[in-house]
């Protein structure tokens, strides 16, 4: 179970911030600037990234939102499965359908041979 800080400021004082150039399309302004970035949970480990904005601090606050997505899923427990108590008539069923399989199947061997 990983827990964050409820504020964005202590969330980033535990997280270690990269910036770097990002690629693709935007033409100038992406090549000479900074704007995207990457972000390291240093507790967890979860590193992400991202690079679709302009703004670099439009780009951090995308990463703080999918961090705190993914921190979201990996806490998921999913409930667990109750089983099921089969019915009798079911289980009665399906003892009457393999004797039934049985007998055919006796029919079909050779018949024994009285001396």
């Amino acid at each position: 179970m990983i827990l964050l800080p409820e504020s964005d400021e202590d969330l980033l004082r535990e997280c270690e911030i990269d910036t770097f150039r990002a690629s693709g399309p935007g033409g100038q302004h992406v090549n000479k600037t900074e704007s995207a970035v990457r972000l390291k949970h240093l507790p967890s480990g979860i590193v992400i990234t991202s690079r679709q904005e302009r703004s670099q601090h439009q780009n951090k606050a995308l990463c703080l939102r999918k961090l705190r997505a993914k921190v979201a899923q990996l806490n998921h427990r999913s409930a667990k499965r109750v089983l099921t108590r089969v019915p009798r008539s079911a289980k009665k069923r399906t003892l009457e359908a393999k004797a039934r399989r049985a007998r055919i199947k006796q029919l079909r061997s050779k018949p024994a041979t009285d001396e």
